[in-house]
Order: C-alpha cells, then structure tokens, then sequence
C-alpha cells in the first residue's frame, strides 16, 4: 500500500490532535515527514510523538525545494490560511488547508486560481461532511419518507467563555468563522444548487474579544426549505445539533443519534376541507385533530476505534487518500466551500461588529 508523504504546518489543536494523531492511527496510508511551528517546545516533542527521523522547521519557507512530499497540511492561525496556502501552491505543493478557508468569496477565488495555475491540488479540511451520522440523515432525507422538507435547524450551540485567539476578528476569530464552517458546510449541501438568501444575527455576549460568539442565520429561496444555522456560546440548554421539519414527518440528531417518525398517506383516515364547526358526537365544539400512526425508527453510532469527531476525520482521510492514490471523487467541492465563504462574507457585512482589539 502506498504511502502518502505529509508535511504538517503547525503542531496545535488542530495540527496535533487532530491531523497529527489522525496520520499515527492511519499510518499505512499516510507518514509524516515533516513539522513546522515556530514554538521551539512544539519541536521538542516531535521525536517523542512522531518517531525520530521527522525533519523539523521553524519556517514553512523552509520546506521550499522539497519534492518528496504529497502534500501540505495548513493549520496554522486563521488568518494565516489563504497567504500561507498560496504561498505552498506558488511553490508547487498540493495544500490541504484547515477552515476556516478564507474571510472573502475573492480570497477562495485566487486560491483556486493559484491551484489551476500551478497544476496542484488544493482541499479544504470540511470533514464533518464524512461524519457517518451525516452520511445516515441525508440517506434518510433523500429517501422520500420525510415528505418535502420544510425547515432544518443546525445548532451548534452551548455554554462556554472564551479569551483567546479565535475571539479577535482581526485572526478571522469568532463563531461563524471558527465553529461555523462545520454547519454551513451541511447547510450549503443541504440547500442545494443555487446561493440562498442571507439574514444574520450576531452579538458578543461571554467573549473577552470583539469577535461574536452568538451568532444566527436564517437561508432561504424559492423552491428550498428554510435552514436556521446557529452557534452560539450561550445557550446552556441546546438540546441536539440537527431537528428536520417535513411534510410527513421530522427528524431529530446529533453526530451519534439520529432519532426520526414519519407517516404513510394511505395508512390516514382521508379528509376533506370544511368550513362548517366541528362538533363532537354529542354537540360539543370539537378541536380539528386526528389519530397519525407514526413509524419510528433509531440509528445509533457505532464504533470500536473512534469517537464522532474522530470518525469524521478518518473518513475525510480515507477519502483524501483514494482521490490523491486512485482518483476518487471528493465528496467536498471547492465550488461548494466558496459558497459557504460568501454566505459567511454576507453575514459579516450585514453585522458589521465594531473592532476594538489590534494585531
């Protein structure tokens, strides 16, 4: 089995305990040669993490004239994303990059650009889009059971307090952009063909920064059901990440639970529309209801190695592998995170929250 050759920018959350963890457990597919951060006692612990013989940097540049490597995995700071990932496809490496991707529909336009101009393949790291729990709903809602589709709700919300990087605008901090590209992804997907319209709702209520951690926003258009996107740190009683309103039933989730019930037409007593009150047997004023039989079905997670989030990121790699390995499709398109990047830019300008913190 062929082994893809990875470079990793960054050795934080994200670059570690994510994609650096990730790479350990799939390591027939893929073997970490090299890691850049500029924090020394990130350098240190490479030997001890990664087994000896990874190079270690302190500066991407310092990559520059390798061509032994498949590819480049971008997690560094936010704001660091589109320089950085132009700067790597300049000089010939294929990039995946970490969300959020960029803060402007034009920045996603120069890196695709950058990608055709120097023939290397760029990805962006949208793995909740491979969580299985995902991959069952949508099985589900494109089954037709569900009835046309009304509304979905996208919560990705609860009650915390922050004060570090990611709640300062001038890094792309805040919740749309640092939570918000896991359910604008599904959004974007769910919707469908087409850019929806855009109304959005933001508030700074437990940040230390003056980026928003509440923030809500409805999309809709002609034809397409309405879906309400919010991320929120101060809800202290969300209830679940997915609820789907349909026609003939509904659906209720989060990444290791769905729960969902629906009816069959024929199985209804047939009705009629009368504009005559309804009465009871014995005269009294009836309420306009009936007896539904629900069918009700459970899928549950399951699974010996991985946890939810960890399970998203092995089937994204998987994925990565065969598409770089034999040519698989991505289930991701870039098309489709541009989008999602111009909804977020439209939600920013609808806002506008003012900046206080400098950088």
């Amino acid at each position: 089995m062929k082994q893809l050759r990875v470079a990793i920018l960054g050795q934080g959350r994200s670059g570690w305990k994510i994609h650096g963890k990730n790479f350990l457990v799939q390591d027939e597919m893929f073997k970490v040669v090299a890691i850049v951060d500029p924090l020394q006692e990130r350098l240190n612990l490479v030997d001890q993490r990664y087994g000896k013989g990874v190079d270690k940097y302190t500066d991407y540049t310092q990559l520059f004239g390798r061509t032994d490597i498949d590819f480049v995995v971008n997690s560094t700071p936010s704001h660091l994303h589109v320089p950085i990932s132009l700067d790597l496809m300049n000089y010939g490496f294929n990039v995946l990059c970490e969300k959020p991707l960029a803060r402007s529909a034009e920045e996603v336009d120069l890196l695709i650009e950058a990608s055709k101009k120097n023939n290397v393949k760029f990805f962006v790291f949208q793995q909740s889009r491979c969580a299985t729990m995902y991959q069952e709903m949508k099985k589900i809602i494109n089954s037709g059971v569900l009835g046309r589709i009304v509304q979905i709700s996208i919560l990705y919300s609860g009650y915390a307090r922050r004060w570090d990087w990611q709640t300062i605008q001038g890094f792309n901090g805040g919740n749309l952009l640092n939570t918000g590209p896991h359910p604008m992804d599904h959004a974007v997907d769910l919707y469908g063909e087409g850019m929806p319209e855009v109304k959005c709702f933001m508030d700074r209520a437990n940040t230390w920064g003056d980026a928003e951690d509440y923030c809500k926003v409805i999309l809709w258009g002609k034809d397409k059901p309405v879906i309400d996107v919010e991320i929120s740190s101060c809800n202290a009683y969300a209830p679940y990440n997915y609820n789907i309103q349909g026609t003939r039933g509904g659906l209720k989730a989060d990444f290791s639970r769905i729960n969902y019930k629906y009816f069959v037409e024929s199985e209804c007593e047939p009705q009629e529309l009368i504009k005559t009150p309804l009465t009871e047997a014995d005269d009294e004023p009836a309420y306009c209801s009936e007896k539904i039989i629900w069918h009700e079905n459970e899928w549950v997670m399951k699974s010996e190695e991985f946890g939810t989030f960890e399970d998203r990121t092995s089937n994204y790699y998987i994925m990565l592998y065969k598409h770089l390995v034999e040519g698989g499709d991505m289930v991701v398109k870039l098309s489709e995170v541009r989008k999602q990047i111009a909804i977020m830019e439209e939600c920013h300008n609808q806002t506008k929250l003012s900046k206080f913190i400098k950088v």
